[in-house]
């Protein structure tokens, strides 16, 4: 087998799922993770589509539904706490079947304990130099050491580090869409049960919500912005930006953000989406964030993750050669992926208000909505474009 050694740089979804596909293909994959460990909790994520086969495939559906987040509805809310109108969990949790919720952390979680056994994990390590040759990819760690592979993938996210050495700057790559999202666990103070309270007030969205797996809870932040700029390894810069953009916010908003100071998962980062001519250059590859972002917004990018590895590898075991491989992984993925991506500005829109005006109208209606006849078609018409790009790819049977 050619290529049999391979490097994957990040062991988040995109990763592990890379390192299950490659290892069971008969390759030789090892991991390296910037963090010391798998990182846990985050936000909650859907599985949807095509992805839910991948998972399928890998013998994992089970697992997952016993981590189901089980979220029973959700609430909006106006600034003294009234509860403007509610939704099930068909609409908030996605059907039976159709979906599967869960937190982020315990989906890795999964996926890491089919590998942990089988493949070599490098935590507290990062790669510090690529040099590509005709014969492999001599690798140069930031713990100093160096190791030949036959190819290095890259894993690693939106400021994916891969990328930049193999490809280039991030400007040239990374598209800000103009918006900033922060998550992180807070006290559940409101003793949500299962429930998602949401308040909306001009260029600015807050969400608290408990699941069944969590006895605490998750805040989430949506807010219209400029591009900004800082170290995206300063937490209290972020929090200080954070801070700021919400400072006079009503509602729950100020207990919210005191809660992220001690909060062990704090996340803050723009919503961006990542654009590529190619997501290969010699032995070289990327794969989800790194290669194709499509922002939170678009609720897509852990399925992006799961089809994107499952492609990949299946195409390495499926040629001789790399360079015919990573053209058909992109020949197959890149139309789903692109209609994936196309989801996330019109998502966010509706998710952040621009104005008073436009708040005070989606009140009232959310306020009616109840009352309007064929409620579960309209919000099944509003769903509809995320399952068909969710099921947007026919998968080889590799």
């Amino acid at each position: 087998m050619k290529n049999q050694s391979i490097l994957i740089s990040g062991a988040s979804i995109a990763g592990t799922t890379l390192a299950y596909w490659l290892h069971r293909h008969g390759f030789t994959p090892t991991v390296v993770e910037r963090a010391s460990s798998i990182r846990p909790g985050g936000y909650k994520i859907d599985i949807r589509g095509a992805a839910l086969e991948v998972a399928g495939r890998m013998g994992i559906l089970e697992a997952i539904r016993a981590e189901r987040t089980d979220v029973r509805g959700g609430s909006v809310v106006n600034a003294a706490g009234k509860r403007v109108a509610s939704m099930d969990g068909d609409t908030f949790g996605g059907r039976e079947g159709e979906d599967a919720e869960v937190l982020r952390g315990d989906l890795n979680r999964i996926i890491h304990d089919l590998t942990k056994d089988k493949v070599e994990y490098l935590f507290d390590d990062s790669i510090a130099a690529i040099t590509d040759t005709a014969d492999g990819v001599r690798v140069t760690f930031e713990s100093g050491e160096t190791r030949m592979f036959d190819l290095v993938v890259g894993a690693d996210g939106l400021h994916s580090n891969t990328r930049a050495l193999a490809f280039g700057p991030e400007s040239r790559f990374v598209q800000d869409l103009g918006y900033h999202v922060s998550i992180f666990s807070v006290p559940n103070h409101l003793d949500l049960d299962r429930w998602e309270l949401t308040y909306v007030s001009p260029g600015r969205t807050a969400l608290t919500y408990s699941t069944a797996k969590d006895t605490g809870a998750k805040a989430m932040f949506l807010f219209a912005s400029e591009p900004m700029s800082y170290d995206h390894r300063d937490r209290a810069r972020q929090e200080e930006l954070l801070a700021e953009a919400y400072a006079g916010e009503g509602w729950e908003v100020p207990r919210l953000i005191s809660g992220m100071a001690g909060s062990p998962d704090f996340y803050f980062d723009s919503l961006s989406q990542v654009h590529m001519d190619r997501w290969s250059t010699g032995r070289v590859a990327l794969v989800g964030d790194a290669a194709y972002c499509a922002s939170p917004a678009s609720g897509q990018g852990t399925s992006l993750a799961l089809v994107g590895a499952y492609v990949l590898a299946g195409e390495l075991a499926a040629h001789d050669g790399h360079h015919a491989a990573f053209e058909g992984y992109e020949r197959d993925m890149r139309p789903f992926a692109e209609r994936n991506q196309s989801l996330g500005p019109a998502n966010i829109k509706r998710m952040v208000m621009g104005s008073r005006s436009q708040v005070w109208f989606a009140m009232k209606m959310l306020a009616l909505l109840k009352y309007v006849p064929g409620k579960d078609r309209m919000m099944a018409k509003v769903l509809e474009p995320i399952q068909k790009a969710a099921n947007a790819i026919t998968l080889k049977d590799y």
